[in-house]
């Protein structure tokens, strides 16, 4: 009689070999995946791609919609981690796709990657150059063809002097009693926070919270989806100053004469700075350093101590808001004044005299600096000597700080007019009437230009008709239609990478 274990052994061989046989053929049927290290972001985003359930050892070619970015060569376990591609200059705003495509066969993964520019600070970053480097939808070529888009109505005597912040979507703005939050393409109210006084302030946003002052003295930090509060922190009185936020912090000015630098998550105080006089000027915040004007005086702050390195002190007050390019601080006075000082030490590099007030910020582009005066005209001056390249009078006071995109200077006045300026000879490409003063200052992403009026009205103005350029929605390519580039190189993966999860 034969052994049990015996007549066992082949069935237990025939068990393993079928258990492992469904192990490999499922490992083999694996489906290709990717994950990126972001899921949206501006045209020339940098984008880490990483994938698995690949060939071992075989060559990637990875599209952004359609055109192939990089190739790269699979481990033994069929991943590949951080190769490096960016979106390109000319994506418009909308979704796109990246693709991992196995070249000579149709087996590859897809992603979503969402277009889009936030301009989420009063100064469009922290510096405060007032200038969207990414805009691709409009131009001086179309911008004659912007209309309204929509507006959102906030009631009688609810004025609106804040200018806007737009970030994932949401256009964030404050006015006389509230701040609100509207859908960036459509208008439509997603929240509103009631304050207790009026809202001069710009919001800040940043990692999912919007920053505000209040005239009612404090900084709130709210909740960019819910608009729930968060914390707030009371200074001695109004905060008409624009927040700007970097690295974690929250600084902002107050009438009680401070500077205020805030922990961004919990609003702990961390220094603060007596001027002596009332901070109406938002800061800018470069190389370590914050700047603000208060009382006759531009200020030069440690960003981490709030300990003054310099101040430079002019004829009359400082309402203007700094802004930072290339070493050189640009301000206005209301001296008449036009600014441009050395970073560093506040040494004056030139001045130059308008014919009133200077509450207007300045704007930086392209070696040009656009500001508006009291004097009804909006300025361009050569960014190096302060000579006046060209000006343009509007008719009535410009208070309103311009902001630049893809070559179009966008500015209001206190005649309730928007315009849009050729910046290289300053003729009018473009001009909106509005019911009373704008004395917001206009912000422009992803094809839009955002600005609040004095007759209680957001306006967003945008391309119309068949020129409209909504954002564009990407169908997900087609694998077998995509074509590898031949003569890319073999890429290698980024040197410290920050890897998404697969």
């Amino acid at each position: 009689m034969s052994d049990p274990r015996e007549r066992s052994q082949p069935i237990a061989n025939f068990a393993f070999l079928f258990f492992a046989c469904l192990l490999l053929c499922g490992v083999a049927s694996a489906a290709p995946s990717i994950a990126l290290s972001k899921k949206s972001g501006p045209p020339t985003s940098g984008i880490r791609v990483s994938g698995r359930g690949f060939e071992p050892n075989v060559g990637v070619d990875i599209f952004f919609d359609t055109k192939d970015e990089a190739l790269v060569v699979t481990n033994g376990k069929g991943e590949f981690h951080d190769t490096g591609i960016h979106a390109p200059r000319s994506a418009r705003p909308g979704e796109h796709w990246v693709t991992a495509l196995e070249r000579n066969n149709d087996k590859g993964a897809q992603e979503p990657f969402l277009v889009q520019t936030n301009w989420s600070q009063f100064h469009f970053d922290a510096d405060g150059t007032r200038l969207n480097p990414y805009e691709n939808v409009l131009s001086v070529h179309n911008v004659g063809n912007v209309g309204l888009k929509w507006s959102y109505t906030t009631g009688k005597g609810n004025e609106v002097l804040s200018s806007p912040a737009v970030a994932n979507g949401v256009v964030y703005i404050g006015t006389s009693y509230r701040v609100y939050a509207l859908n960036a393409r459509t208008g439509a109210k997603r929240w509103s926070y009631p304050t207790s006084n009026g809202v001069q302030s710009s919001p800040a946003v940043a990692n999912g919270v919007v920053y505000v002052g209040s005239e009612d003295g404090n900084l709130y930090a709210l909740n960019a989806h819910t608009g729930a509060k968060l914390w707030s922190y009371t200074a001695g009185l109004e905060v008409p100053s624009s927040p700007a936020v970097m690295d974690g912090k929250v600084y902002v000015g107050s009438t009680d004469g401070n500077v205020y630098a805030l922990n961004a998550r919990t609003g702990a105080p961390l220094w603060s700075h007596p001027t002596g006089h009332a901070v109406f000027s938002s800061p800018a915040v470069a190389n370590g350093l914050v700047y603000v004007g208060s009382g006759n005086n531009v200020y030069a702050l440690d960003a981490l101590t709030g300990a003054m390195l310099w101040s430079y002190t002019a004829y009359d007050e400082v309402d203007s808001s700094p802004v930072v390019a290339n070493g050189v601080v640009y301000v206005g006075s209301n001296d008449d004044n036009v600014y441009a000082l050395n970073a560093l030490t506040g040494a004056k590099l030139w001045s130059f005299t308008t014919g009133y007030y200077v509450a207007s910020s300045p704007a930086v582009a392209n070696g040009v600096v656009y500001v508006g005066s009291d004097d009804n005209n909006v300025y361009a001056l050569d960014a190096g000597t302060g000579a006046k390249l060209w000006s343009y009078t509007t008719g009535s006071f410009v208070d309103s700080s311009p902001a630049v995109a893809n070559g179009v200077v966008y500015v209001g006045s206190d005649d309730g007019s928007m315009f849009a300026l050729n910046p290289l000879t300053g003729a009018l490409m473009w001009r909106y009437i509005t019911g009373n003063a704008v004395y917001s200052s206009p912000v422009v992403a992803n094809g839009v230009v955002y600005v609040g009026s004095y007759d209680s009205n957001i306006y967003a103005f945008g391309l119309t008709g068949e020129a409209s350029a909504d954002a564009e929605k990407q169908n997900n390519p087609d694998l077998k239609t995509l074509r590898p580039d031949f003569n890319l190189k073999v890429s290698e993966p980024d040197a410290s990478p920050s890897r998404p999860e697969l």
